[in-house]
Parts: C-alpha cells; structure tokens; sequence
C-alpha cells in the first residue's frame, strides 16, 4: 500500500475503460504475446450486473473463510476489521476488490459480499469486486458497483477475511496488490502498468484489423472470395 501518486494518470484509466475487457485481451496480445496464457480469469464468473460499464482501478486483495468460525478473539476481530478497511480505503484509486475463498472444495459456502459490503466499499472508493466466492441480497446491492462471483448464494455462515495484501487467485487470474485490473461481464485481466500505455493503440489496431472482415460477413453480397480479400487487406492494416 502506497500514498504516492498513481503510476498512470487519470487520463489513461478513463482511456482503458473505454473499452471492453475482451478488446483489452485482444490489445494486450499485441503489446505482450508472451502473456497470451497468463494474467486473466480462465473460470466463469456470475455479473448480476452486465450493463454496468467496464470497470479500471488498482487491486485490493483479500482472502476470505466461511466454514470455520475464525478463532481470532473477539477485540483482535474488531482490531482486524479497521485496518481491512483502512486498507480498502487508502492507496492508489480507483480501486477493486479482488477476494480469493479459501475454503477448498467448500468455495463460496458463505457470502461475505452482499447489501451492507457493498455499500461500505463503494463509500471506501473502490468499483466492484471480483471474487471466486458467493455474494448475495443483490436487489440491494449498491448502485453501480460492479460484481463478478463465483456464486450467488444466501448465507455468510462464518464468513471473515483471514487474510489481506498479499497475492491472491482468482478464477484463474494471479493478482498482486495494487496491480491494475480492467474487467466487465465477461470476467477480468491483469494489466502491467509498464504495458498500459500501449494497450489504447493496440486495441485501436485490433479494431481496424476487424472492420473489413465483418463488414463482408455482414453484407448482402457475402462469398467466400470476399472473405478471403477481406482477410488478406485485414492482415495488412498495421
């Protein structure tokens, strides 16, 4: 956790979120092809909330447990609880949520997500959260804050952070704290912030490329030997 100025500016954060997480995939292919396998979420995720915009900001990372009652005495747990948010609420912003269950075969038996976390976090100045455990109450979620969970389910059983910092597993995706991630309905991506910068133009790259292919599959006058053209003047748009 840090107090000093963002890496990026405010600028290209609003730049990234322009687009969608699979057009940043699609960017980050260009900028970084050793990546191609690395540094998103592989397992589907559930978005209750799919019209929301994509979302970009600087992870906090937690991991939480709800099948075991957290042995932690009662005033240590009170203790706990403010430096999490201290933590959620300070350090670079815009920030996102990002909690790994680790309760094993049992992931996502209780929620710590739901009405009341997902107001206070977005009072803390975070987006969303991104998590591989269960979330809930979701009519009353908080207005525009952004989720993707493993599940959805009613209870929180004994649900507690045990854990909040370090790096987590998600779905898939390694996250470090204060790593920058970009996400939407279709999950979530890692983008290193030294590669940042690049990914607006690339994702503009991969856009053109696909404008003739889809403008003949899209044409009353499809054929085989248009597409083929179009593949051929695709391949050299640079």
């Amino acid at each position: 956790m840090t107090n000093s100025a963002p890496p990026l500016s405010a600028d290209l954060i609003q730049a990234l979120a322009r687009y969608d997480t699979p057009t940043i995939c699609n960017a980050m292919e260009v900028v970084a092809p050793e990546r191609r396998l690395i540094g998103y979420t592989t397992k589907p995720l559930v978005c209750p909330f799919p019209n929301l915009p994509p979302m970009v900001g600087y992870a906090r990372t937690v991991t939480i447990r709800s099948v075991l009652k957290s042995a932690v005495p009662a005033d240590e747990q009170a203790r706990r609880r403010i430096a999490y948010y201290e933590y959620m609420g300070t350090g670079w912003g815009p920030r996102i949520t990002v909690i790994q269950d680790i309760d094993g075969p049992d992931v996502g038996y209780g929620a710590f997500w739901g009405e009341v976390q997902s107001n206070v976090h977005k009072a803390l100045g975070c987006l969303g959260v991104i998590t591989d455990g269960s979330i809930r109450d979701i009519p009353q979620w908080a207005a525009g804050f952004q989720a993707l969970a493993g599940s959805i389910g009613p209870s929180h059983a004994w649900v507690h952070a045990e854990t909040f910092g370090g790096e987590v597993r998600v779905a898939g995706m390694t996250v470090r704290s204060d790593d920058l991630i970009h996400a939407d309905q279709h999950g979530a991506i890692v983008i290193p912030a030294d590669l940042a910068a690049k990914i607006p133009d690339a994702a503009e790259l991969c856009g053109r490329r696909e404008v003739p292919i889809l403008e003949i599959a899209r044409s009353n006058d499809f054929s085989l030997e248009k597409l083929k053209e179009a593949l051929r003047r695709s391949s050299e748009i640079h």
